[in-house]
């Protein structure tokens, strides 16, 4: 365990946590880490019903652009912290995926043995409102997570 580390960050508070748990993971075992970031799919339900259509097509494009660009510079801030640290990683941006599936098809496709991410540890009401990733991640995974808070 702990040799191949899945670290996935949003770039919030949290997720730098997540980054700094798995450095910590990485230099104590020697772990091979993959970073990854996921965006979300842009909904495309413009318009409908007797007022016609909207043509999103641009907007999409133009929204998937700037996802992509975030993203990007997320995953590149979140290397330079582990390269500063001499520890290599790979990044990955997993575009138009939640990110529960995206971190759970990543683990499988790059053979993980451990998954780090954040979670703001939301319970009841708040949970079912807003959802959480992390508790998905946690439900579906075939390998071990460590959830930073």
């Amino acid at each position: 365990m702990f040799k191949s580390l899945l670290i996935a960050t949003d770039g919030s508070e949290l997720g730098d946590k997540a980054v700094a748990a798995g450095v910590e993971l990485a230099r104590a075992h020697g772990s091979k880490i993959l970073v990854l970031t996921a965006t979300d799919p842009v909904a495309t339900g413009i318009g409908a019903g007797g007022f016609g259509t909207f043509d999103a097509g641009p907007i999409i494009v133009q929204l998937e652009e700037d996802y992509a660009a975030q993203a990007k510079k997320l995953l590149d801030d979140a290397k330079a912290k582990l390269d500063a640290s001499g520890i290599a990683a790979e990044t990955l941006h997993v575009p138009r995926h939640r990110p529960a599936d995206a971190i759970l098809e990543a683990a499988k496709e790059h053979g993980v043995d451990t998954i780090v991410m954040g979670s703001h540890g939301r319970r009841g009401l708040g949970r079912l409102l807003l959802g959480s990733q992390a508790s998905e991640v946690l439900a579906r995974s075939n390998v071990p997570v460590l959830i930073v808070k």
